[in-house]
């Protein structure tokens, strides 16, 4: 009898030694973004797409133990690609907006002013030319970067000056400050475009460097801008595409395939949640700058047209500039243009023909 319960209690201790561990397996993942968490990007990040991954994984034999890195703490603005290649984050927020070379095809929206408005249409469109134009994909993955969606931008650009503008006269000889590529939504209206950014645009029109400016509704709200330039014209120069979510390739390829689809499915979870927070912080600033005193006016479809006729086909110039390279630039945005006039959007002028 004490044999036989002997033998009983190894065999299950035998037993239980060979059966699989029940517990998840947890892997340590960073997330990074050089903008502090009250940028609408950031916050999606943290409040969106991490819970969903960690949603997304519950049940499965794998778990996330996150490390969140933002506002500086690992990576300055600009500087996430790099902190990703260094192996110092696997996961986080690359805007394309800051690698016009490195990722110029996703910069098309900036080459292409008065576009739609609508930012749901705008990012949902450049997100999904990276599944029908592989090279845009590829732009990525030679960074050692896996796009995995989420697209994210910046609504519908304006112009806030010191002075009233009813049409394209008004601009004469005034000096506009305007975000990188921006600038070039100035050429040739007379207008003199002042690089700067929102650090600097405040006491660059206070200070007289410039007398204007083009920016978006939010983070105009948010630095005051109304304070030195309280005239805001609703230009509709349209809503941009900036970036998305990516992983380290080289570390997301490592990865099992349940972990692989956590982390790519969850972006749709931070797209929607950010299209939607981010039309409520429109009107939240919309308000705030009437409140303020700012005189808020629509630029009326005529000055619209006049305004992207008088400029060059800086699409056209990008696109062939691309092209040369060996880059499908002109494929980019005759596509891009397709999409916006397949959803209906009436444009003052198609930069996809001279």
């Amino acid at each position: 009898m004490r044999l036989n319960t002997i033998l009983a209690s190894t065999s299950l201790a035998v037993a239980m030694s060979l059966a699989p561990v029940l517990h998840a397996e947890e892997l340590d993942v960073t997330a990074v973004a050089g903008h502090p968490p009250v940028f609408l990007w950031v916050k999606t990040l943290s409040e969106s797409y991490i819970p969903a991954v960690d949603a997304a994984l519950e049940g499965t034999d794998f778990s996330v133990n996150w490390t969140e890195a933002y506002g500086g703490t690992l990576a300055k603005v600009g500087g996430e690609r790099e902190a990703m290649e260094d192996g110092l984050a696997q996961v986080g927020i690359v805007s394309s907006l800051f690698e016009p070379s490195l990722l110029s095809l996703q910069n098309v929206t900036y080459v292409t002013p008065f576009g739609s408005p609508d930012v749901d249409l705008v990012l949902s469109t450049v997100d999904g030319m990276h599944d029908e134009i592989p090279a845009m994909r590829k732009l990525w993955e030679d960074l050692d970067l896996e796009y995995l969606g989420g697209g994210f931008g910046l609504e519908d650009y304006l112009l806030m000056t010191t002075f009233p503008v009813t049409s394209l006269d008004d601009l004469q000889g005034r000096k506009i400050n305007a975000p990188g590529p921006a600038v070039n939504w100035l050429k040739d209206t007379g207008a003199v475009g002042v690089s700067g950014n929102l650090t600097t645009y405040y006491n660059d029109i206070q200070s007289g460097v410039a007398e204007g400016v083009i920016v978006f509704p939010t983070a105009a709200a948010a630095a005051k801008l109304h304070e030195v330039a309280p005239y805001v014209t609703r230009v509709h120069f349209g809503a941009q595409f900036a970036g998305g979510i990516v992983a380290q390739k080289s570390w997301f390829d490592e990865q099992d395939p349940v972990v692989q689809a956590a982390l790519r499915d969850s972006a749709d979870v931070f797209a929607a949640d950010y299209r939607s927070g981010l039309e409520t912080r429109v009107a939240g600033a919309f308000k705030a700058m009437e409140e303020g005193g700012a005189q808020i006016s629509e630029l009326s479809e005529e000055q619209r047209i006049a305004w992207a006729d008088t400029l060059p086909n800086i699409a056209m110039d990008w696109a062939r500039d691309l092209d040369s390279k060996g880059l499908p630039g002109t494929e980019v945005l005759t596509t891009y243009i397709d999409h916006l006039k397949a959803a209906g959007v009436s444009l003052p002028r198609d930069w996809s023909v001279e």
